[in-house]
């Protein structure tokens, strides 16, 4: 009789559809398509960038990290599918948007250049809108806003050859972020203010610390393998890129849990909030 009535309930739910995860494959396909023909801008931009032409190849490694991004979303989606409650509502998309345009704000109009050499280099705030994002929004949304938005900011300044690195990077702060404060602690859901507080603090410093060691690193193989600057060269421009990561780091880390702390309440109150655990939410 036990085993009827679960087969029944499983019956149900497949009905309803509330647990059944969707496949799809169309994502995985304009990926593919996407993947395939940023690689052939890559490698026809290349040639110009030798000669010192250097936006359009940027512009096209930026495509590659979006369509190998796009491509990995779907895979997942062909493979593991989602369920029809993950589906982002209106209000994520837009606050998404908002989000991607102040990363790009605090990156484009709230910095400090410090030349290096032929190179740049800057103390900013688009970190902290981008930890912010994740925050609010989760990982996934969050980290593509961080990534959308600062990335613009990259191509529409004089940063434009660091757009794929910061794309790939603030995805990732996001991706990191979201994972600690939602899917480890649960931050949406309804908790003392302490812990609300520490679990903020401690996803943001995740985010950042991540960020501190990724930014150099990968910046010196970035550099060094796709845009041909000389080893030692990209080792001294890591080395003081580290330095505007650190205090970059320890300001995102401070604002974004600040920000987020202040408007939680409000955004709650007005029915805002994007709940991202609403199945399980505790009264």
């Amino acid at each position: 009789m036990k085993k009827d009535s679960e087969k029944k309930e499983t019956q149900r739910e497949n009905k309803t559809g509330d647990t059944v995860r969707r496949k799809s494959y169309g994502l995985l396909v304009a990926g593919a398509v996407l993947l395939a023909a940023s690689i052939a801008c890559s490698l026809l931009t290349y040639k110009d960038y030798t000669e010192g032409v250097e936006r359009p190849y940027a512009y096209s490694l930026t495509f590659l990290f979006f369509a190998v991004m796009l491509t990995l979303r779907g895979l997942y989606l062909a493979f593991v599918g989602v369920l029809p409650t993950q589906k982002a509502d209106i209000r994520r998309l837009a606050q998404a948007g908002l989000l991607a345009a102040l990363c790009y704000i605090g990156f484009a109009f709230f910095k400090i250049d410090i030349p290096v050499g032929t190179e740049k280099t800057s103390f900013h705030f688009g970190n902290v809108f981008c930890v912010l994002a994740a925050l609010l929004l989760g990982g996934y949304w969050g980290g593509l806003a961080g990534a959308i938005g600062m990335t613009i900011g990259d191509l529409t300044t004089s940063y434009a050859t660091s757009a794929p690195k910061t794309f790939f990077l603030k995805l990732c702060i996001g991706l990191i972020v979201g994972f600690v404060a939602h899917k480890l602690f649960k931050l949406t859901r309804s908790h003392s203010p302490k812990y609300v507080t520490g679990v903020t603090i401690l996803a943001s410093a995740c985010g950042m610390g991540f960020n501190i060691f990724a930014d150099p690193l990968v910046g010196y193989f970035y550099k060094t393998y796709l845009m041909g600057v000389p080893q030692e060269l990209a080792k001294t421009l890591s080395k003081i890129g580290a330095v505007t990561t650190f205090v970059n780091a320890i300001v995102a880390v401070i604002a974004a849990s600040v920000f987020y702390l202040a408007i939680r309440p409000a955004l709650k109150k007005s029915g805002l909030f994007v709940q991202l655990d609403p199945d399980r939410e505790k009264i």
